[in-house]
């Protein structure tokens, strides 16, 4: 399903969420990179007015399965931005203040994957 269609989905109650994957530069630190992640680029989140929630999730580890094999990444945190529906989240993409979230996080960042995702909640 691409974007279009569940924009023009009717009766959508859903929460469409930019879902990323980050891992510093190899010059940061995890402390350095949790410091700078938390007090110098969420407030540039917090400015860009579609986004309805804002959330870091840091890895602390990462447990594996013996019985399913393991993704080779290095992934240092998670970051969910959450937004009404798909219009907010193209508004907020094309906006000056999230223009200032992707260059400040360009100059911390080694690599990013981000997902759009429709969350649909089963234990609220």
């Amino acid at each position: 399903m691409c974007l279009a269609q569940i924009a023009g989905s009717p009766g959508r109650d859903a929460v469409i969420k930019s879902l990323s994957l980050l891992t510093r530069k190899g010059t940061l630190s995890k402390e350095e990179f949790r410091r700078i992640w938390v007090s110098e680029h969420a407030p540039l989140v917090h400015a860009v007015p579609q986004v309805r929630r804002y959330v870091l999730s840091f890895i602390l580890e990462e447990p594996t399965r013996p019985d399913v094999p393991t993704q080779a990444m290095n992934v240092d945190a998670v970051a969910e931005l959450w937004y009404d529906d798909i219009a907010a989240l193209q508004a907020a993409a094309a906006s000056p203040q999230m223009k200032a979230v992707t260059d400040n996080g360009a100059l911390h960042l080694g690599a990013i994957k981000s997902f759009i995702t429709e969350e649909i909640a089963i234990i609220p």
